[in-house]
């Protein structure tokens, strides 16, 4: 076996060893993508309801590709912020946890800090986690990990305050 043929037998046996250890990889991360919070595609929602401590419960329907406030007297709401709020369906989750793995008061969701409703999907808004400006979100009997930025305000906050 000449010099070169070894180096080249070598070199091959690194590619495939690299070749098998990102396939791992990629399987191994698969397996473990958390997706988006529901199934809801946030163009198609066109009812939302908001309950935040404090204010009356808010409800809003998407009427000719517009917001409106249907509480009392219908009015035009903010079409951004209504937006803002429905592309709160597709947030991507760092992680999930059945609720049963938590003391619920403890996170603050006994009794949530907010509730948001997106066309009959119940998203419940807990406590800042410890880890990083994320929030506890339940959704049916499991707890996500969302970014702080889809913690529900009032329509009526001008989006410069968010931010």
């Amino acid at each position: 076996m000449t010099r070169s043929f070894r180096q080249r037998l070598i070199l091959l046996l690194a590619v495939v060893a690299l070749l098998v250890l990102s396939g791992w990889q990629l399987q191994r991360d698969a397996r473990n993508a958390t997706g988006p919070l529901t199934s809801l595609d946030p163009a198609g929602i066109t009812h939302i309801g908001i309950n935040l401590p404090g204010v009356p419960a808010m409800h809003y329907e998407k009427r000719e590709g517009h917001w409106w406030r249907t509480d009392g007297v219908p009015m035009r709401a903010n079409d951004a912020r209504l937006s803002d709020l429905a592309d709160t369906a597709q947030a991507h989750v760092l992680s999930w946890r059945p609720a049963g793995d938590f003391d619920l008061a403890r996170i603050g969701l006994a009794p949530p800090k907010a509730v948001l409703d997106l066309d009959g999907q119940t998203l419940e808004f807990g406590e800042t986690s410890v880890t990083g400006p994320q929030h506890y979100v339940r959704v049916g009997q499991r707890v996500a990990l969302v970014s702080s930025r889809y913690m529900p305000r009032s329509p009526a906050t001008p989006t410069t305050e968010l931010h």
